[in-house]
């Protein structure tokens, strides 16, 4: 477990958490008011599919630093997360730890998303009789698919703190009872499963990139476990 010295509440949080709030704050700052000067940061950092020419490959590392631009929940909701479950799991990982299994589980999110998206293109270029190349030439919708915010390595935090915590009570918004973070977690991540599957047309939100995020934090947390954990008596 690593410790950190406390100066005010900033100095209280370890490093990479509170940097990783100040950029994604800062970020989305950006995305309000560079494009008075003709800079649409979502365009050029939010990930695009890879067949348009809006796609670079630092997308996949660039999306999750960016967020709603019209709105200060997305980001809020984000921050507030990794200022919670991700100031424990960097006090008892450490600083290098805890960031690398957050770009692991922000990638991990991004390749699962293009990987729906393929499949989405796919099903359709299916129901429609042509080819995949044929749908992907002809479909102008693929130009605007853009996805954006950190909530792919939110949902890998929140698997580790229901792994690493099991029994560590989580209050919700307005249930008054406490939920055991196991329950809240297998419980987030069904409701992610099912509206991901459900895709309602009024829902925009990425949910199997959330899932995804979710599964490579896993990968990843076993590999730990397995590998370097091992020689720590088993505890993790």
């Amino acid at each position: 477990m690593s410790n950190f010295r406390t100066s005010g509440f900033f100095g209280s949080l370890p490093p990479v958490t509170k940097n990783l709030i100040i950029i994604n704050f800062l970020c989305w700052l950006a995305t309000m008011a560079l494009p008075r000067v003709h800079i649409d940061m979502v365009s050029l950092f939010g990930l695009h599919f890879p067949t348009t020419q809006h796609f670079h490959v630092y997308q996949f590392f660039t999306y999750m630093f960016m967020h709603d631009p019209h709105s200060i929940e997305h980001v809020l909701f984000n921050m507030f997360a990794v200022f919670m479950f991700g100031r424990t799991l960097e006090s008892v990982w450490g600083s290098k730890r805890f960031l690398l299994f957050y770009i692991v589980t922000g990638l991990g999110a991004a390749v699962t998303q293009e990987l729906t998206w393929l499949w989405s293109v796919q099903s359709l270029a299916s129901s429609n009789g042509i080819s995949l190349a044929q749908q992907l030439a002809f479909d102008g919708n693929i130009q605007f698919l853009v996805t954006i915010g950190a909530s792919g390595a939110v949902f890998g935090i929140l698997l580790a703190f229901g792994m690493m915590f099991p029994n560590a009570p989580l209050y919700i918004m307005f249930i008054p009872i406490p939920v055991k973070a196991k329950y809240f977690v297998a419980g987030y991540g069904l409701i992610e499963l099912v509206m991901g599957i459900a895709n309602f047309s009024f829902d925009n939100v990425a949910h199997f990139a959330h899932l995804g995020g979710m599964i490579f934090g896993l990968i990843l947390i076993l590999y730990w476990k397995k590998t370097t954990f091992k020689n720590n008596g088993g505890n993790f």
